[in-house]
């Protein structure tokens, strides 16, 4: 499996790489907007783990490049906030399949992209 985590917070985007990788995904990090439109315009991945606030750049729009270069790859929201925690992110973004709080246990985080990530 192939997962992109798009993810400010550096530390922890390693360790829910780690936690992957351990498993056998392939794993690409991006810190940013930039650098995950980058990643989904050159590379294929099944799943993509994003945090809903980046420091830079717009979460809607990865999920939005997504959807355009990589249909079938579904998008795994997390947050450490409340913003769409009414379940509305499911209307407003298509291809989103979860929507998770970044405290959850990597091992947690790893089941869930594990059950949605089965390459079609």
């Amino acid at each position: 499996m192939r997962v992109l985590i798009v993810e400010s917070t550096t530390a922890l985007a390693r360790l829910w790489a780690r936690h992957l990788q351990r498993q056998g995904a392939t794993v690409f990090l991006a810190g940013d907007e930039d650098e995950a439109v980058d990643i989904l315009t050159e590379e294929t991945v099944d799943v993509v783990v994003l945090d809903l606030v980046l420091d830079r750049g717009s979460a809607i729009a990865v999920a939005d490049v997504a959807r355009f270069r990589q249909p079938l790859a579904r998008v795994v929201f997390v947050t450490n906030t409340t913003f769409f925690s009414d379940g509305s992110i499911f209307q407003h973004i298509p291809n989103a399949c979860a929507f998770l709080s970044s405290g959850l246990a990597p091992e947690d985080l790893a089941a869930v992209i594990d059950h949605y990530g089965v390459p079609s």
